[in-house]
């Protein structure tokens, strides 16, 4: 009989620590529900009182099927009743029928941090326990540098979670707060501390300073712990916590069924779709190379290896990609070949016979292509527009006739040194040949202007398509400034997808608006292809 591992994430919290991160309410509320979707057991909102955007999520969050809403605060405060606390009393006065609470358990932090005595930290979780039983269904117990505090005096670490145990804690969740711990050290001292506190009732709360955070949560299960604390994609102060969306199917799929969590393996489809909303809504690029959910995690480049995945997938994937709601994808380089060309245009849905001239045709150009500073393993788009193009499946949809971008660099009336970029387009769509000016914010963003001006009247379903990555690389810095330019682009749309296009050009300029130019048209040729 599998044993159950209770899921616990700390997002909406751990997550909005992240660099970079400012959740809003509404951002909460989508992620909370994309959340319960997935059928995980806790969802902590934040820590109530503790600013508005945690006060007003609580006052909004939504009715969950599958979570149990958990608010997060910390014990009383020294010198304060448990009754009294207003910290407390914060905590406990949300919807929320469960609460997370943080308490000291390192005894360094109690002299020097809290500077009161050890019996009064012992107190101070014991009390604020009981008080909060009394007032919720559940309480959970995060000791806080737990493993610090367990290496440098494990009886007085031990000390504190027994404190919370027999207070009615149901969950005692052991916290690696500063990510210092290894694998070893976790499998052990988890180990040693089941002796004193059930399993079932022991969690794990992982950082990932060491980049050890997946695999300390993994030893501490199979030391015995059945809760996992964890963020989406990972997110986290610092280096961030440890990332659910890889543990999860990890428990699921390679543990030889020995663990059960709350969500069945149909909704493991739904894993890849609900790590990319989170990146949607922070409006932050996937990661490629994330396991099991990156746009790379089932990608095959080299040609030989190719032939053999297409033969025989589970040879060469770990798990099936479509388990984690992920595709396969064959990349076309110059290190592939026939096998990968034809398993890319298949993707794609172009159906050709291998024997087809056009397909060995396509091949040499594509290295030839690759030799010359193309990179289509990455610009995928750009890729299949070279395919469609050879076999003639790309419509004219409009005509440049010339473009020039001017940057000037000059002082205005008040006397501040001010640089002005504008572009001029003149292009033809149909038997219409328009002449527009825009001006922007550097000379790649006014000529984006200039051609969104011309184009979106005639295809308004360029109006929501946007450029969110612009990477350029030297493909020959010994010409100093006359060197060969790449540049790539990536693109979104309003239905959350992304596409990568390439150009190249020893004119910076010239090789954005290649890249700029396939990605307007293959937007174009999609919408076409669904109409």
């Amino acid at each position: 009989m599998s044993d159950r591992v209770y899921l616990f994430d700390t997002t909406l919290r751990d997550g909005g620590q992240t660099q970079g991160v400012d959740f809003s309410v509404s951002d909460k509320i989508v992620i909370a529900e994309a959340l319960d979707a997935l059928k995980l057991d806790y969802i902590e909102g934040g820590w109530p009182g503790a600013n508005p955007t945690d006060d007003a999520f609580f006052a909004e969050a939504p009715a969950f099927k599958h979570a149990r809403l958990t608010a997060f605060g910390m014990t009383r405060r020294a010198g304060r009743s448990a009754a009294n606390d207003p910290g407390l009393t914060a905590l406990l006065s949300t919807k929320a029928r469960v609460v997370c609470m943080v308490g000291k358990c390192w005894d360094f932090h109690v002299d020097v941090a809290l500077e009161i005595s050890h019996d009064e930290n012992l107190s101070m979780i014991r009390d604020s326990v009981a008080h909060a039983k009394t007032r919720v269904e559940e309480v959970v117990f995060d000791a806080e540098h737990f493993f610090d505090g367990y290496k440098a005096n494990p009886a007085y670490a031990l000390d504190c979670i027994r404190a919370a145990h027999t207070a009615g804690a149901r969950w005692i969740v052991l916290c690696d707060t500063n990510g210092g711990t290894l694998p070893p050290e976790v499998a052990r001292i988890v180990s040693e501390v089941a002796k004193h506190i059930p399993g079932d009732k022991l969690g794990i709360h992982a950082h990932n300073d060491t980049g050890n955070a997946v695999a300390n949560s993994l030893a501490a299960v199979e030391a015995g712990a059945r809760q996992i604390h964890g963020t989406l994609n990972g997110l986290g102060e610092r280096c961030g916590n440890a990332n659910l969306v890889t543990l999860i199917p990890t428990l699921m799929l390679k543990c030889d069924g020995r663990y059960a969590l709350g969500l069945a393996k149909d909704d493991l489809r739904h894993l890849t779709h609900t790590a990319r909303l989170l990146d949607e809504l922070l409006n932050r690029a996937p990661d490629r190379h994330a396991p099991y959910v990156g746009e790379a995690a089932f990608a095959h480049k080299g040609g030989l290896h190719v032939s053999a995945v297409l033969k025989d997938p589970a040879s060469y994937e770990h798990v099936p990609p479509e388990a984690v709601g992920n595709r396969r994808h064959i990349v076309v380089s110059d290190q592939g070949g026939r096998a990968n060309l034809l398993g890319r245009l298949a993707e794609i849905g172009i159906d050709i016979d291998a024997s087809d001239p056009k397909v060995r045709k396509l091949v040499e150009e594509v290295k030839q292509r690759e030799f010359e500073g193309y990179a289509y393993d990455g610009a995928e788009a750009s890729f299949e527009l070279l395919a469609r193009r050879a076999l003639g499946q790309v419509p004219e949809f409009f005509r440049m006739h010339s473009f020039r971008v001017d940057v000037e660099r000059r002082r205005n009336a008040k006397g501040e040194l001010v640089t002005i970029s504008q572009a001029v387009v003149k292009l033809a769509v149909g038997d219409q040949t328009t002449l527009q000016v825009a001006e922007g914010n550097g000379p790649i963003n006014a000529l984006d202007a200039a051609l969104r001006q011309s184009l979106i009247p005639h295809f308004p379903q360029l109006d929501p398509v946007r450029l969110v990555d612009f990477k350029v690389r030297i493909l020959s810095p010994q010409a100093a400034t006359a060197a060969t330019t790449r540049v790539m682009i990536e693109h979104s749309g309003p239905d959350g997808q992304r596409w990568w296009t390439v150009g190249i050009s020893p004119n910076i300029i010239d090789a954005a608006y290649e890249a700029m130019h396939d990605g307007i048209v293959y937007r174009l040729l999609r919408e076409s292809r669904k109409a």
